[in-house]
C-alpha cells in the first residue's frame, strides 16, 4: 500500500477559496492550530505564521496531510518554485548533461541557473503522538507525487531543499535520493548566520 492509499493530501488553497462554512480560513486556522512540532520549532511557526499568507502572496503553496484511518493531521510540507543555480564542479558529468535541458549554463563560471521545485517545509505532527501515524519517508513521497504533478504540467525537471548539517538529517534525505551539491549561508537579522546543505533530486 502507497502513501497516497493511506493519507489525503489537501492543497491549503482548498480552504481559502471555499465559500463551505466547513471549509474557510477559520477552519483552516483551527486545523493548523493542532500542529506540534517540538523537534523543529521553525516547521511549526511557519504553519502557523506564514503558511496562509504566503499562499496568499503565491510565494508557495502549503499541503495538509491528513490520516485516512483518523482523519487528523498528521503532517504537512510547503511547495516552492525558485530559482536555483548549481556550481558544476559540484555534481557529476550524468547530471551536468541532465541539467543542460532545463538550465542557462554560464560557460566562464561553469554554473547552471533554472527554476526548480522547492521543498521549502516538510514536517510531522506530534501532537497527542500523531508522529507515528505517518514516516518520514511517506512523507517525502506524498511531497514528491505534488511536485510530480507539478512537473507534469509545467515541465522542470530539479527538485531541491536545504537541511540542517546534521549527519542523521542528511542520511535521510540521501536514502530518499536526495544528493547534496552545495551548501548556503543563511542571513538574518535577528538569528546568528549558519550554513544549511542544499541537496536536489531530478524528476
Amino acid at each position: 500500500m502507497g502513501a497516497e492509499d493511506k493519507f489525503l493530501v489537501t492543497n491549503i488553497r482548498r480552504y481559502l477559496n471555499s465559500d463551505n462554512p466547513k471549509l474557510g480560513e477559520d477552519r483552516l486556522i483551527q486545523e493548523i492550530s493542532e500542529f506540534s512540532c517540538p523537534r523543529n520549532p521553525d516547521v511549526e511557526l511557519f504553519l502557523k505564521k506564514n503558511a496562509i499568507e504566503f499562499t496568499k502572496k503565491n510565494q508557495s503553496v502549503t499541503y495538509l496531510v491528513f490520516s485516512l484511518s483518523s482523519m487528523k493531521l498528521v503532517g504537512y510540507f510547503t511547495i516552492a518554485l525558485k530559482p536555483l543555480t548549481v556550481r558544476g564542479e559540484t555534481v557529476s558529468n550524468t547530471i551536468k548533461r541532465k541539467l543542460l535541458r532545463v538550465s542557462e549554463l554560464d560557460k566562464k563560471s561553469d554554473t547552471y541557473t533554472m527554476s526548480a521545485f522547492l521543498i521549502a517545509q516538510l514536517g510531522k505532527n506530534y501532537t497527542d503522538g500523531r508522529n507515528r501515524e505517518i514516516t518520514g519517508k511517506e512523507l517525502v513521497e506524498l511531497a514528491w507525487t505534488v511536485v510530480e504533478e507539478g512537473q507534469y504540467m509545467y515541465g522542470g525537471m530539479v527538485t531541491f531543499l536545504e537541511a540542517e548539517n546534521e549527519e542523521k538529517l542528511l542520511d535521510f534525505y540521501k536514502a530518499n535520493r536526495f544528493s547534496q551539491f552545495d551548501t548556503r549561508q543563511t542571513a538574518s537579522d535577528t538569528d546568528e548566520p549558519h550554513e544549511l546543505v542544499q541537496l536536489l533530486r531530478l524528476l
